[in-house]
């Protein structure tokens, strides 16, 4: 694979082998995001659990302390009372029948996260095989099936994100922006931090956390030396 001269240039101007302290290590990140776009910055934490077993799953939502840095397009499905309270809580698409429709039909995904109330499922669940694959399946777990449409629209809008295991057991989320600044970047870290170490399963044995990475879109990965 070849890279480019930024980030070779990013390469050499740290230590890829060292695990810095958190502060230390979002610093160098930031100097080595050196793209002309305002980069998002993202953490991966592998995992010693087995992510085939279902009680060693590591899946949780929070709202980060500064959000996310990207306005997220939220489509309620939802009908009555519930329909007019996500029209008035800012959702960007409220529907029905005519919305599953549309996705089903036109191949239509111009949304980031769908919200639905529990009597509507049996109609997202038609659409689950679509829906799943890109990540857009509502879930109890992650706060998006809910009689409460407002508060979830308000938190996904604050910068709510959703972590979960990958097949390797490894945690892939954003944090933020590079123009967040590192002071914001490293309370989001440590937020998100403290919850994958608040998820550890029952069942998980030996060492849980066993790396934490951290890295601009087009920068090469830092290492955080993160005890757990």
């Amino acid at each position: 694979m070849k890279y480019g001269k930024k980030y070779t240039d990013s390469v050499k101007a740290f230590d890829l082998t060292k695990q810095y302290e958190v502060n230390e290590a979002m610093n160098v990140v930031l100097e080595t995001a050196k793209a002309k776009f305002d980069e998002t910055i993202e953490m991966h934490v592998r995992l010693g659990v087995d992510p085939r077993q279902a009680d060693q799953q590591v899946r949780g939502v929070l709202v980060l302390p500064h959000g996310t840095g990207k306005t997220k397009r939220v489509l309620v499905i939802a009908k009555g009372a519930k329909a007019d309270a996500a029209q008035a809580a800012g959702a960007d698409f409220v529907g029905a029948e005519e919305l599953i429709a549309k996705i089903q039909n036109e191949n239509w995904f111009d949304f980031d996260v769908m919200i639905t109330t529990p009597d509507m499922m049996g109609m997202v669940g038609r659409i689950g095989r679509v829906l799943g694959p890109k990540g857009l399946m509502p879930n109890p777990k992650s706060g998006t099936v809910t009689m409460d449409v407002e508060k979830a629209i308000k938190e996904v809008k604050a910068g709510k994100v959703e972590y979960r295991l990958d097949k390797t057991a490894i945690i892939h989320c954003p944090i933020g922006k590079k123009s967040f600044g590192q002071e914001k970047l490293v309370e989001n870290f440590t937020a998100l931090y403290d919850a994958i170490v608040k998820a550890k399963p029952a069942a998980a044995k030996g060492q849980y956390v066993k790396s934490v990475t951290i890295a601009s879109t087009m920068g090469p990965g830092v290492k955080v030396a993160a005890k757990a």
